[in-house]
């Protein structure tokens, strides 16, 4: 995270303002649409943004009608990342800026510790500020996502929580007696059958019926499961 800077920590109420060191008049355009653009793609994240740009070469011509777009769609503007940029009316020409985006936001921590096999309670959490892009990979930042979690390891207060970390519920177990519903337009019929595997909410598991037909379905609750028709 050592780019030029553009020397840009923005709240929100600063989004206009930009400054643009060692990067050509010339680019000036370029750079505020790129700024623009991030900020727009990042704004949900966070209150206040860091925008960095490193500005393009100075043998390239000037840019016209600059289009920026994200080279990876649908990814989060988080951290360092690569901002294509399409020039001219047609947008033939094709740039590409490297970026540097931190937002300054919350993300939930333990509050107590949490030992492992521990199901997270809401009460279990707190927010805490900080940059979201120095954050480790893969880091949890919705307490929706976390509670109703099993810890696969003792967990301390105070850290970042990551997917690896935690493991869904189970709602059945491996050779448990469960309910399948069959459901489709205008009926809904109901079974009884034998999990072969264990599964949380939302796995799809294969299930066996008194007269051995096998088939998938999907966790849907305690011991209950559902097939769409």
């Amino acid at each position: 995270m050592h780019l030029t800077r553009l020397a840009l920590l923005l709240p929100t109420l600063l989004a206009g303002l930009l400054s643009l060191p060692a990067a050509s008049a010339d680019d000036g355009e370029l750079l505020q649409a790129v700024h623009g653009f991030l900020h727009e793609q990042a704004s949900a994240l966070g209150d206040e943004l860091i925008i960095e740009l490193r500005p393009p070469s100075a043998r390239l011509p000037t840019c016209e009608s600059p289009a920026p777009f994200l080279t990876r769609p649908g990814e989060v503007p988080l951290g360092r990342i690569s901002v294509g940029v399409r020039c001219g009316d047609d947008g033939r020409q094709v740039r590409y800026l490297q970026a540097e985006v931190g937002v300054i936001g919350e993300y939930p921590v333990l509050d107590t510790p949490l030992s492992a096999g521990e199901t997270v309670r809401r009460e279990h959490l707190v927010m805490q500020s900080g940059n979201l892009a120095e954050l480790p990979n893969r880091a949890l930042l919705e307490v929706d996502r976390i509670v109703g979690q099993v810890a696969t390891r003792a967990l301390s207060p105070g850290q970042p929580l990551l997917e690896h970390q935690f493991r869904n519920l189970p709602l059945v177990e491996r050779n448990q007696r469960v309910v399948v519903e069959a459901r489709g337009r205008g009926f809904r019929i109901a079974r009884e059958g034998q999990a072969l595997e264990p599964g949380a909410l939302g796995d799809r598991i294969r299930v066996r019926f008194d007269n051995r037909e096998v088939l998938t379905a999907e966790v849907v609750g305690d011991g209950t499961l559902v097939v769409d028709f």
